[in-house]
């Protein structure tokens, strides 16, 4: 049975200023999805629609508003609609944590629409370019939920050769590590498979559609070994929030999907 070891959430400090490991997380995500995103701006169909490596550097720009914007306002009303409304000024204690997944994709979902608008793009040429570059950022996002020790698992058999104490829980009981589970399955997984699909040119609004069914089944896979929110507990059918959100999440996708199977098929490269 192994121990979380417990990393200093100071990744390096400078003079006064202190750098979070989570901070970083968040700096390579963006690091990342420049690379990436710039790699598929050279691709066809993204280069024959005059995408260049500027719009890249835009559309993350709104995507971290969105991000941020989002992934608050749907902790505040996906988790505690009610404690946020008996206490609103902590809606933007940001520094007090509590970030939604779902809630920041609504909200780049939002802000890939306003920059498609702005640019005069339609919403899945944006989207299908961004899709397969936000796994490696989920990924390192989940290494930085893992420093920090939090987010832990459901218990788990001490005969589990990685199962795990986590002493921030409070209690000495094993384990599963699911921000590693997580991290495999939402990020390194979804990004092989989507980056690999995407290497051809694909209908308009696919390669969006394939995301979030695959966020979707692979979050809802992961969520069985992760210890639900303390104040909600499991919900009906004994599925935990995460679950039943990516539930209209997968059913989304597989309606894009039908939706994109009826535009035409582009250009090889």
């Amino acid at each position: 049975m192994l121990v979380h070891p417990q990393f200093s959430p100071i990744a390096f400090s400078v003079g006064p200023l202190s750098v979070h490991w989570y901070g970083l997380m968040y700096l390579l995500a963006f690091v990342l999805f420049l690379g990436l995103g710039r790699l598929r701006a050279r691709r066809e169909p993204f280069a024959g629609r005059g995408w260049q490596a500027k719009d890249v550097e835009d559309v993350l720009f709104f995507g971290v508003l969105g991000v941020v914007l989002g992934g608050r306002l749907g902790y505040v009303l996906f988790y505690k609609p009610t404690h946020f409304l008996q206490h609103p000024l902590e809606v933007f204690a940001v520094w007090q944590g509590g970030m939604s997944f779902h809630g920041g994709l609504i909200g780049v979902i939002l802000a890939m629409a306003l920059f498609g608008r702005l640019r005069g793009r339609h919403f899945f040429d944006v989207a299908d370019l961004v899709a397969p570059c936000v796994p490696v950022g989920l990924a390192v996002g989940r290494l930085g939920n893992f420093i920090n020790g939090e987010l832990w698992g459901r218990e788990a058999p001490a005969s589990l050769p990685w199962a795990m104490v986590f002493p921030q829980s409070g209690t000495d009981i094993p384990r599963h590590p699911s921000q590693i589970y997580q991290f495999l399955l939402e990020g390194l997984l979804l990004f092989t498979l989507l980056w690999l699909y995407s290497r051809k040119p694909r209908r308009l609004g696919m390669v969006s559609g394939w995301f979030l069914v695959g966020y979707g089944v692979m979050r809802f896979t992961a969520e069985y070994f992760r210890e639900p929110d303390a104040f909600l507990g499991l919900l009906a059918l004994n599925l935990s929030m995460g679950q039943w959100l990516c539930v209209p999440m997968v059913l989304a996708g597989l309606a894009i999907i039908g939706w994109a199977r009826r535009q035409p098929q582009p250009a090889a490269a």
